[in-house]
């Protein structure tokens, strides 16, 4: 069996969010699955030990590259799927052009979200459901696999102890209002280090203010505080597995710790609260005097170093 899922969504959290229904497509039919998928997912970074997919085509619609865009993108990119000789197609996305480009293709047998209904939908249960069709129940629990001799290499290379309190800080964010201030993180640093013997691992990425705020905790936590900037996020895995527990923005970081089985306390401040809550590994932070949070909530003021402590003693007590 010959199967193409597409998932068109452009984030690292994204593509994490669909691996459980990945991963239950391939078991139903007994076949690792081929992925339509954007370059900016990174997806290549995390999955190579992931045995139920076969292989990732990019898509190229994107300011860096459009040759999969309009009417001209729209036979090239037809061309490259009909050359594989699809049996079947998962589509995740309620796009009229992927079913017509699919169909061109020649693959019978499509599944898709309903076409039109982009607008309001649940991520998760939209997924859920398409998988219904084919007779699956299938739990938001995403899983990534790395091996233990990098999870070892990594604790040599960077010295790190196990007598120790490992941290993960996830510290950067997709756009500025999810970057939670740099003295939220060094007031919860200080309640930390006040109890716990802790190093900390902060990954984040090379935007300016990612980095002002980086190079703020750095400046003042020198001897406790490791810098993950220059690494691969191929790299940061292995010392994710390294760490007790991961404190993050809702960022990539986010979603790979939750998925390699690490605690992961969100911090939850401009985006459905859904996105740090949908795995079992996931324990949000939402800001202070707020029941709920969503796109355009700007809470991160409100963010509170001590709620995050007392999650963080609550988790690792």
């Amino acid at each position: 069996m010959n199967i193409l899922v597409i998932q068109n969504r452009m984030g690292i959290g994204d593509m994490v969010i669909f691996l459980p229904f990945v991963e239950a497509i391939s078991k139903k039919y007994n076949s690792p699955v081929t992925l339509l998928i954007k370059e900016s997912t990174k997806a290549n970074e995390y999955v190579d030990n992931l045995k139920y997919i076969k292989e990732i085509i990019y898509l190229k619609r994107d300011s860096k590259n459009n040759q999969h865009n309009g009417l001209f993108g729209f036979f090239k990119l037809k061309n490259v799927i009909k050359e594989k000789l699809f049996d079947k197609v998962f589509i995740f996305n309620s796009s009229l052009r992927y079913r017509l480009i699919c169909t061109g293709a020649g693959i019978k047998n499509i599944y898709q979200y309903p076409l039109f209904e982009k607008k309001g939908q649940h991520v998760i249960e939209a997924a859920q459901k398409l998988l219904k069709k084919i007779n699956l129940e299938v739990e938001s629990n995403p899983q990534i696999e790395i091996s233990e001799s990098s999870i070892k290499l990594a604790a040599q290379r960077l010295s790190i102890s196990k007598s120790k309190v490992n941290i993960l800080l996830g510290i950067g964010g997709s756009g500025p209002t999810k970057r939670i201030p740099a003295d939220k993180f060094k007031k919860f640093i200080d309640f930390a280090i006040k109890d716990y013997d802790c190093v900390f691992y902060l990954a984040t990425g090379k935007n300016e203010e990612e980095q002002s705020i980086l190079k703020s905790i750095i400046s003042s936590y020198k001897e406790i505080c490791v810098s993950l900037d220059n690494n691969l996020i191929s790299e940061i895995l292995p010392i994710i597995k390294n760490c007790k527990i991961s404190i993050c923005n809702d960022s990539s970081f986010s979603h790979l710790s939750a998925a390699l089985n690490i605690p992961t306390i969100v911090l939850m401040s401009d985006t459905p609260l859904l996105y740090g809550s949908y795995s079992p590994n996931m324990y949000p932070i939402i800001p202070d005097g707020m029941n709920d949070v969503s796109h355009n909530s700007k809470g991160k003021e409100k963010i509170n170093p001590e709620e995050i402590y007392k999650k963080f003693k609550s988790i690792i007590n």
